[in-house]
């Protein structure tokens, strides 16, 4: 574990981007304006996933240009860069066999983590990942999505089985190294599930580094909340 985390103290400085269907409102539903991270509007604002997953009929966004985005963060200093492959909405920025609510199904129709991927690539810049693992509000089986999903009639393990464990492997798969997998809001995640997600990635990829957001002391370093710092600092075991 200790070889895992040698490019992560090293590199110390990286570029985390958001960006998905939630731009498009940008924090806005409806005329209203909501709080907090606009990546958080469909919960925020309970829109309902009928409603919400027509955004992908226009998201056509012609100007994304990979090669960009990449060059700007080595010029800003950055040793990596993590990118949102799919966030709480449940909209997958990658072409994933698993469904088809995701970035191929939109008239833009291109693969933006395998873009940014092979950039990175090309300018010795490590390559990360987010995803969403406990919260999925596209999902009926998902956390977080109360409004449409009766939480009693909920089966997580079978999200767990079918959706992220699927994607997770993608990811781990199609894109070359992948230098660290952020996770996010574990909640209540099951620890066992927690613990099986940790081995499955480090079963593709041994050198993957794992973000403390997996839970119970899980992972591979302290993960504090957003714009906190620790007081110590921290390896997982």
């Amino acid at each position: 574990m200790a070889d895992r985390l040698d490019w992560f103290e090293e590199a110390r400085y990286g570029l985390f981007i958001h960006w998905g269907l939630y731009a498009i409102p940008g924090g806005i539903w409806e005329g209203k304006e909501y709080g907090g991270g606009t990546e958080w509007i469909m919960r925020t604002a309970k829109i309902p996933f009928e409603k919400y997953k027509k955004l992908a009929d226009s998201f056509h966004p012609v100007n994304f240009d990979a090669e960009e985005w990449v060059c700007k963060a080595v010029q800003f200093g950055c040793r990596y860069l993590c990118f949102t492959a799919k966030h709480h909405d449940g909209f997958a920025m990658f072409d994933t066999a698993v469904s088809d609510y995701s970035i191929m199904h939109t008239p833009f129709g291109r693969d933006v983590v395998k873009e940014l991927s092979d950039a990175c690539r090309r300018h010795d810049l490590t390559f990360c990942v987010y995803y969403s693992q406990m919260q999925d509000w596209a999902d009926p089986d998902g956390d977080g999505n109360t409004w449409d999903y009766d939480p009693a009639r909920k089966d997580f393990r079978r999200y767990f089985d079918n959706k992220v464990k699927p994607q997770v492997r993608e990811l781990l798969t199609k894109y070359g190294r992948i230098g660290m997998i952020w996770f996010d809001t574990p909640y209540d995640m099951p620890r066992e599930l927690c613990a099986e997600l940790a081995g499955f990635v480090h079963s593709i990829q041994p050198d993957c580094v794992i973000n403390g957001r997996i839970g119970y002391g899980l992972g591979d370093y302290r993960q504090m909340g957003d714009n906190e710092i620790p007081v110590l600092a921290y390896r997982g075991a």
